[in-house]
């Protein structure tokens, strides 16, 4: 197994930021996260993890995938987005994508932020807030 690259890292924290009960479940996977598999697709990646000894997320529904940060990473013009996927409560795979762009090979610096201020409507995909 290896260890999560710092950008991976980075992006898994911000997306499971918030005060969504279900992304405070997803917070305590993540220590216990570690890399099965990174693919490079030439405009990106799918880091495919291995987790074990983690509690399930209580979703509403067997599988979410969500992503509302975006980079920004010198050699790609355009940013980059990138999608989390959870199936049956714990977290599966990180996809990385650039905008038709070719991916860099080494990346040392870049900075994050959501797509919107309000992150509403993407943390509506993971379920209405118990007792709301």
């Amino acid at each position: 197994m290896m260890p999560l690259e710092p950008l991976e890292s980075a992006v898994v924290a911000k997306l499971l930021d918030g005060d969504h009960p279900l992304l405070t479940m997803l917070r305590q996977q993540v220590p216990l996260l570690s890399v099965k598999a990174r693919e490079f697709t030439g405009g990106g990646f799918f880091t495919e993890f291995a987790i074990s000894g983690a509690m399930r997320a209580q979703l509403p529904f067997g599988k979410v995938c969500f992503g509302d940060v975006e980079a920004r990473i010198p050699g790609l013009q355009h940013g980059a987005g990138f999608l989390l996927y959870v199936d049956e409560g714990l977290i599966s795979m990180l996809e990385g994508y650039s905008y038709e762009e070719a991916w860099p090979e080494d990346i040392r610096h870049f900075s994050l932020n959501y797509l919107r201020a309000d992150r509403a409507a993407e943390l509506a995909k993971l379920g209405p807030i118990p007792g709301v």
